[in-house]
This record gives C-alpha cells, sequence and structure tokens, in this order.
C-alpha cells in the first residue's frame, strides 16, 4: 500500500466533481430554529480540534439532551465534565481556536455539524446552568458559530448504527481492563493489580466521577 500517492485539488476534482445545489445551499453561518431544534435533542457530540502544529483530535461529549447551551443563533456553551485530565480538546483550544462540533441523535440517520471559533470560559452564569446533581463545572467550551449544515444520513445507512440486530457480536472482545493492561503494560505500572481491581476501580469511577 503507497499512502504517498497524493493526489492535486486538480485531479481530486476530476474524480469527484464539486457538490451543487442544495449540498451548497444548506450551510448556514447562524444557528436558525432547525440547527436549535436538533442541538436541543442530542445527548451526544464530538468535538473536533487541532494542536498548533496541526496534531488533531476527536473527543466525545455526552450528557441529558440540552446540556449544551445555546446562547443565541452564534453562540454555543458545552460544559466541561471531569475526564481522564489529559486536557487535549482544551489545550488545543488554547493553542487553535478553531473547532468542529457533530450532533447526533439517537434513531436519527441525519446528524448536525458546526465549525467555528472556540474559547474556553468561566462565565458564571454558564457554569451555573451547567450544574448536575449540585455539581458545578469548573470550565465551558464557547463556540461562535461560523458554520451549520445538516449532514446526510449514508454513512448512518450504511453503518446500521441504529439497528441493534446487526450489531456485531461482543463477547469474544476481553474485557476493557485486559485492553487498558495491555495498552498500557499496567502490570509493570501497578504491581498486584488484577483485571477485576482495573474493572472495580473503572466502575467506581464512572459512579462517582461523572460530574
Amino acid at each position: 500500500m503507497n499512502f504517498n500517492d497524493q493526489l492535486s485539488r486538480t485531479e481530486l476534482r476530476e474524480l469527484i466533481p464539486q457538490p451543487t445545489g442544495l449540498v451548497l445551499d444548506k450551510e448556514l453561518d447562524v444557528l436558525d430554529k432547525h440547527c436549535q431544534s436538533l442541538i436541543a435533542r442530542s445527548p451526544f457530540l464530538l468535538v473536533a480540534t487541532s494542536s498548533q502544529d496541526g496534531r488533531c483530535d476527536v473527543s466525545p461529549r455526552g450528557d441529558a439532551p440540552g446540556f449544551v447551551q445555546i446562547l443565541d443563533q452564534k453562540r454555543l456553551a458545552i460544559p466541561d465534565r471531569p475526564g481522564n485530565r489529559r486536557l487535549d480538546t482544551i489545550e488545543n483550544i488554547l493553542d487553535n481556536p478553531q473547532i468542529g462540533l457533530l450532533f447526533v441523535i439517537p434513531g436519527m440517520r441525519e446528524t448536525l455539524r458546526v465549525n467555528g471559533k472556540a474559547c474556553i470560559t468561566r462565565d458564571s452564569k454558564i457554569l451555573d446552568k451547567g450544574t448536575v446533581d449540585g455539581k458545578r463545572p469548573m470550565l465551558a467550551i464557547g463556540v461562535e458559530v461560523e458554520e451549520a449544515f445538516i449532514h446526510c444520513a449514508k454513512a448512518f445507512i450504511r453503518s446500521n448504527l441504529w439497528k441493534a440486530e446487526t450489531w456485531p457480536d461482543m463477547r469474544d472482545l476481553p474485557s476493557i481492563a485486559q485492553m487498558l493492561i495491555d495498552h498500557a503494560n499496567y502490570k509493570k505500572v501497578t504491581t498486584n493489580q488484577s483485571e477485576r481491581d482495573l474493572d472495580d476501580e473503572l466502575e467506581h469511577d464512572y459512579k462517582t466521577e461523572l460530574y
């Protein structure tokens, strides 16, 4: 396989012509009522950022529908919940404000794409509104919308994502704890910790550190 066989833009468009009509016309620079309605119903989104040197990252965000705050037609706020403390998304935004969001709604084949510029905010009104179970987020990601458009359903149709009967059999996979032990050579880091110990640790973290 040759990954060095690169196409020029001209060669690419000779293979795949420019989009026309609805594909171009549907792009907005604000969140209209339909975009806002979809965001309000989405419990899950993917956040794409890149570092100053171009290193890319995609990170999931999830909570009850409506957790992404719609401030107005041009601005969103995403509360930052406790995670693994890598801070890839947050640190990328500090270096490079460009951000891409993909909103997913269970059972819906189309998705909503939002691109724009991001910042890290400690605005008290935003953080107060993001409080869940008495736990207030320390930070939020503010997004100034530059592009918004509904993405077609073809990927979700091909994947059958919402059809449980097509999902792959997971029974032959090792546990997540075992995967982590193998990935991190965890036995050298924490001796005497078994797969069951790590699995219990993960479950405890999921139950106590969601917010």
